[in-house]
């Protein structure tokens, strides 16, 4: 028998032969190519493994207060991320993970499988961890979990402070208050560098800076974190005895202009949001306007010292107590009869305001009002800032302008009630108003005659007399000067039932600095005038102002 193989075999095996030569040459070719004509190839594909651009975040300044003390400061976090590629935990680590973040293990599951199946790479799990929690999921030490640090604020004020400083997002970009108007000052510049990682994604080699890191600047407020909280306790508890809405406090330091505290209630825990309203963030002292009511009277009366049509010995009948013009009816609160100029501020009486001003050239009132601050903003550069309705008129009707002349028809904010009267504290001298410390003494613009503002204070010292409406706002040892206010608050359908109840002082009256304003909104029960709600409101915040700074009595 023959033990030739078949024609078709052997040809078979030599094509087999050479097709393997082929392959041999053809890697030898490429070996050669990519070791000495193409090793970019190579490196790039090398760098693509272990090569990465990592991130390090910019640390946000600090903001303080006058006197150097934190009020929001940047802590360190982390982020926990997986990358789904590589995330392959067992049932006990899933579970391990579980309890550390807080998450579901079904959660994990399904992130893991649904970005997998995505061919994602990068899957937040949970982000803004303590170190210590980051601490041990990093030891964990489970392939594809990964961990990111960055850095979030905190609030060492807590409510007290919350609507001055706001808050940032959780990428550390301001959203309300300070944090926002500020926010390009305070941020810092992230750092960027080439890195080598291992297969555990452990940084082994720093290969190049490309940015450096830059921390943001630190910002020093105008506040006085002694007299914020102070005003905050304060307003809390007339707020919660009168069972109001709302109220605000600003006290101004009338000299500078610098804000020493701002105030709301109600308000929201700035380290912890959640369950807050998006309407417990509005910073009310600057935000909500309102008619302010008998306030304003102190301003009716200095413009009409202002024309020499009156003095404050001019008398005017105020009886019986009523007034009415067509369908328009004016009230005082009983009937006063004959009172001086004096007086009228001094019993706050509707009537007599109202016949002084029909006295007056027909933009006398306005003007006043106008240069002390209603109707514009203030320029403290607080986001959402309101600046107000004064509305000039022509012609003037009879009622328009003796609602002008008690507080109606003119919506203002706390602040602004704040700053025109410490024009009068400050013998005529309107200040650009701040919540930073200023550097360098500021520049104001003189808008009342000093005489004027000096006569305007003796008469608001009198509102506190046992016959004013004041009487409640007297600070024991020192003499105060101020006006109450209360106002019906305004609606599309015309004025509601509800107040408006606000005191303005300034104190020490023989040496004026410091103004504060109280504003409280609808105090529900029986008491709801200014002189009842805010007047006490107001004593206690400035008897403890007056402490803090250790300012002499002078009464």
């Amino acid at each position: 028998m023959s033990t030739r193989q078949p024609d078709y075999i052997a040809w078979r095996f030599y094509l087999i032969v050479s097709l393997i030569i082929a392959a041999g040459i053809g890697l030898a070719i490429r070996i050669v190519d990519l070791a000495i004509f193409n090793q970019h190839f190579l490196k790039h594909q090398g760098d693509e493994r272990v090569l990465r651009l990592v991130h390090s975040p910019g640390f946000r300044g600090m903001v303080v207060d006058r006197y150097g003390s934190p009020l929001a400061v940047s802590t360190s976090v982390f982020s926990i991320w997986m990358n789904p590629q590589e995330f392959s935990p067992s049932k006990k680590e899933i579970a391990a993970i579980s309890n550390l973040l807080g998450i579901r293990q079904k959660t994990i599951s399904n992130k893991l499988t649904r970005n997998k199946n995505r061919k994602k790479e990068f899957i937040y799990l949970k982000r803004s961890e303590s170190p210590d929690t980051a601490k041990k999921i990093k030891a964990l030490n489970v392939p594809g979990l990964y961990l990111q640090e960055s850095y979030r604020r905190y609030y060492p004020e807590g409510e007290a402070m919350a609507h001055v400083l706001g808050f940032t997002n959780i990428d550390d970009e301001g959203q309300e208050g300070i944090e926002l108007a500020y926010n390009d000052w305070l941020k810092g510049l992230p750092g960027k560098k080439w890195v080598i990682k291992d297969r555990l994604g452990q940084v082994i080699s720093n290969v190049r800076t490309v940015q450096e890191q830059q921390p943001g600047h630190d910002l020093m407020l105008s506040i006085d974190r002694r007299i914020q909280y102070l005003a905050y306790r304060e307003l809390l508890n007339g707020v919660g005895k009168y069972k109001a809405q709302s109220g605000s406090v600003v006290v101004l330091d009338a000299r500078t202009g610098e804000v020493l505290a701002m105030v709301n209630v109600p308000s929201f825990n700035p380290n912890n949001r959640s369950g807050s309203k998006s309407s417990a963030y509005r910073n009310r002292a600057v935000t909500d306007m309102f008619e302010p009511g008998s306030t304003m009277k102190t301003f009716s009366i200095a413009s009409a010292l202002e024309s020499g049509l009156f003095k404050s010995g001019t008398v005017i009948n105020t009886s019986p107590g009523w007034l009415r013009i067509g369908r328009f009816m004016i009230k005082d609160h009983r009937n006063y009869g004959k009172l001086t100029i004096e007086q009228i501020l001094q019993k706050s009486s509707n009537i007599g305001v109202s016949k002084m001003v029909w006295e007056l050239p027909p933009n006398q009132v306005w003007s006043m009002y106008h240069r002390v601050g209603f109707g514009e903003s203030t320029g403290i550069g607080f986001p959402g800032e309101q600046n107000g309705v004064l509305v000039k008129h022509h012609p003037w009707g009879a009622p328009t302008l003796a609602a002008l002349g008690y507080g109606y028809g003119v919506s203002v904010t706390a602040l602004q009630l704040a700053r025109a009267y410490a024009v009068i504290a400050n013998h005529g001298i309107k200040m650009p108003v701040s919540l930073l410390r200023p550097n360098e003494p500021q520049n104001g613009e003189r808008v009342m005659d000093e005489k004027l503002s000096g006569k305007m204070l003796i008469m608001l010292e009198k509102v506190l007399s046992p016959k004013g409406t004041g009487k409640k706002a007297v600070v024991p040892g020192y003499r105060v000067a101020g006006k109450t206010g209360t106002a019906r608050l305004a609606s599309e359908g015309g004025y509601e039932k509800n107040y408006i109840s606000s005191f303005i002082g300034i104190a020490p009256a023989a040496d004026p600095r410091y103004v504060v304003a109280v504003v409280i909104h609808e105090p529900s029960g029986k008491d709801y005038y200014g002189g009842t709600v805010s007047a006490p409101v107001f004593e206690k915040i400035m008897a403890g102002t007056l402490r803090i700074l250790d300012v002499p009595p002078d009464a």
